[in-house]
């Protein structure tokens, strides 16, 4: 089984302004002439981590990443005005331009995978291949399974848990009633509330617990921006449509990807990556039997491993 490659510094950081307000970290590792590869990390409100750029062959690739609006070292630190996916994809677009490359596969998980299918929709002619990770596509079913019914049938324990901190008559809509408290004046109920929100998905995430990721999810900076940010967005379904994603699929038909999902995950059901597979005649879909939504999890490491290794070989052999 293969694991990660060993970590890597980045040799270059940039500060990128996108809006008078928003500024982006990013940074290069790997080959700078190698073949240029975009990692996007999920939440939304998540960051990029010394792990982000541990799935690639750092002879091979040219590894860019970045934090989103709001998350990790980007400014303001979780805000949310001006933070929609529309400015996402524009940010990504700014990158592309502010770093001279005219195509790069794009590399993303969860809500990574969420917006490089929207990048992709809406700039094909720069997206060289993609490979994907525990895809969410964002529907309305996608959302109610985590936060309606659904992950609850499966954990109604840690269910219980998150539902408790909301009085019984807001439990209809568990993402507007913690949106109200993640963006409300009370300091000490946004963190509680950000500590209870970030709990339910980590304890989601993995086939097999793990105490590490759930003290990383639960730190007071990086749960405030995750949990402030993604019930931003998904107060908004995303900022798209229904079934976006799926309805544009046309636009990204012949651009290769390889999409790896656990068979267990519980915070993106493996139906999302199935109906995309399906959907997309030059997808490759890898299921891995023993894991759920992390990729962390050796099992999903390893087929994301041989993915970027495989994918690398394809792109030299069109070369020659």
């Amino acid at each position: 089984m293969l694991v990660l490659y060993p970590e890597l510094k980045p040799y270059i950081r940039h500060q990128l302004q996108v809006s008078d307000i928003h500024e982006l970290y990013l940074d290069e590792a790997g080959n700078p002439d190698g073949i240029p590869l975009l990692f996007l990390h999920g939440g939304p409100g998540s960051a990029c981590g010394s792990n982000s750029r541990r799935f690639y062959d750092p002879e091979v690739y040219r590894i860019i990443t970045f934090d989103q609006r709001g998350c990790g070292r980007s400014t303001p630190h979780s805000e949310l005005e001006g933070n929609n996916t529309s400015n996402l994809i524009a940010d990504i677009e700014a990158i592309r331009v502010f770093l001279s490359i005219e195509k790069w596969v794009v590399f993303g998980g969860s809500w990574g995978a969420t917006l490089a299918l929207l990048y992709a929709q809406a700039y094909p002619q720069h997206v060289q291949a993609m490979i994907l990770r525990g895809t969410f596509l964002c529907r309305r079913t996608d959302l109610d399974w985590l936060y309606r019914e659904g992950a609850s049938r499966i954990f109604p324990d840690h269910w219980k848990e998150f539902i408790e901190f909301i009085p019984q008559s807001e439990r209809y809509n568990l993402v507007e009633a913690y949106y109200q408290r993640l963006t409300g004046p009370d300091e000490l109920v946004r963190m509680a509330a950000a500590k209870s929100w970030t709990s339910w998905e980590s304890h989601c995430s993995k086939l097999r617990p793990s105490s590490d990721v759930q003290k990383l999810i639960s730190k007071q900076h990086n749960a405030l921006a995750l949990s402030r940010i993604e019930s931003h967005f998904f107060m908004s379904n995303g900022f798209i449509g229904e079934n976006q994603i799926l309805n544009n699929i046309a636009k990204i038909a012949d651009i290769p990807a390889k999409i790896v999902h656990g068979r267990y995950d519980i915070v993106c059901p493996l139906e999302n990556s199935v109906t995309l597979h399906d959907n997309w005649p030059a997808s490759e879909l890898y299921i891995v039997r023993d894991a759920g939504h992390s990729a962390s999890e050796p099992g999903i490491v390893d087929a994301l491993i041989r993915a970027t290794k495989e994918l690398s070989q394809q792109i030299e052999q069109n070369q020659d």
